[in-house]
């Protein structure tokens, strides 16, 4: 299909489009616990970051636009952790339901795998059924609930955290000191 999302590693070039596309969920929902939105140039430091050791992707239309985007990043810094990584994905409003979650998921996944990750977990603030949904799709089990750990919009939020096994946890340790970093250029459709 010519006219499908392209999903590409993200670069800093994609900050605006990736700070415009998350700025309604900062600014009109307490999906995101930040006051402010990020602007381009802390969102290409955010990408840069992400990019060190886990991934952050983009789903680009036809015509260019940044559709959304998904990412990667440390779950905690103690070593130990260091094969499980904390997931998110955003979508403008105009590519909501349409599977490019789905696809930008599925991607960022095959990339954490190539880095080494065997974990990735998501918290939401509930209720986020949507992306519950999302998560449930792709294998996430729920872990647990926070209880009114973030006050946004004049209320005490929330957060759920979901956990999936992006590959079999070797029985006898994972393979190196820490994941390897083998970044992948190449785009793929959505």
């Amino acid at each position: 299909m010519p006219n499908r999302p392209v999903i590409r590693p993200a670069t800093a070039e994609d900050a605006d489009a990736c700070a415009a596309v998350y700025a309604p969920y900062v600014r009109d929902t307490a999906i995101s616990f930040e006051a402010e939105p990020p602007g381009p140039v802390e969102m290409a430091e955010r990408i840069a970051a992400a990019r060190e050791r886990h991934a952050w992707l983009v789903a680009v239309g036809p015509g260019g636009e940044v559709l959304g985007y998904a990412y990667g990043g440390p779950w905690k810094s103690r070593e130990a952790y260091a094969w499980t990584c904390v997931v998110s994905v955003y979508l403008a409003a105009s590519a909501r339901g349409r599977g490019l979650g789905r696809a930008l998921y599925e991607a960022l996944f095959a990339e954490l795998v190539a880095r080494g990750m065997v974990v990735a977990v998501a918290g939401m603030t509930v209720p986020n059924e949507a992306s519950a949904a999302l998560h449930r799709a792709l294998g996430f089990s729920e872990v647990g609930t926070f209880r009114g750990v973030g006050w946004k919009h004049g209320a005490w939020r929330d957060v759920t955290w979901f956990r999936r096994a992006l590959v079999e946890a070797p029985a006898d340790g994972p393979r190196g000191p820490t994941p390897p970093v083998t970044p992948s250029s190449a785009p793929s459709g959505a």
